[in-house]
């Protein structure tokens, strides 16, 4: 197994991934990057091995799932960094007030795929507990500050870290 590329969260932003950023907060980009990636991404990235997507450049991997009722294969686009091997994703669906689907289908069906392009595998998925996501949130809020906004958006909900591990 290849494992997903190594995405270092304290690396020194571009010029372009600040403007990126900026843009990606902005509730009408925040929803295209949700509601249209979600569909085009897969393709785009499987095609190009992983180089092209709606925001290019930024670290972006592809979630193999089942679904927890219908057990059907989910396919999922969603920004990454790493924690030494692992791989972290943030279950914030733009902030909004519920979790995204695939945050309850790997709950229940934890063993996933990850894949950027040919590179990528077998993991399997947790959500963070209370102290591994006080850990890692300063980290994932430097990589994109705009989950601190998504954040806020949530309301009471908290929006939950996934610890993919690979096997």
């Amino acid at each position: 197994m290849s494992e997903v590329p190594h995405f270092d969260p304290a690396a020194p932003k571009s010029a372009y991934m600040r403007l990126l950023e900026r843009a990606a907060k902005l509730r009408p980009v925040t929803w295209t990057l949700i509601n249209v990636g979600n569909t085009v991404d897969p393709v785009l990235m499987k095609l190009s091995n992983g180089h092209l997507k709606l925001a290019p450049g930024s670290p972006t991997v592809v979630l193999h799932n089942r679904g927890a009722k219908s057990g059907k294969l989910r396919k999922t686009p969603l920004a990454y960094i790493s924690d030494g091997g692992d791989v972290i994703l943030t279950a914030s669906k733009g902030g909004a007030d519920h979790h995204p689907a695939w945050l309850h289908n790997i709950r229940a069906n934890p063993d996933v795929e990850l894949w950027v392009g040919s590179r990528g595998g077998a993991y399997t998925a947790r959500v963070a507990t209370p102290t591994e996501r006080a850990r890692l949130w300063p980290m994932i809020t430097g990589f994109y500050s705009g989950y601190e906004s998504y954040q806020e958006r949530a309301g009471d909900r908290e929006i939950q870290v996934v610890i993919c591990t690979p096997k």
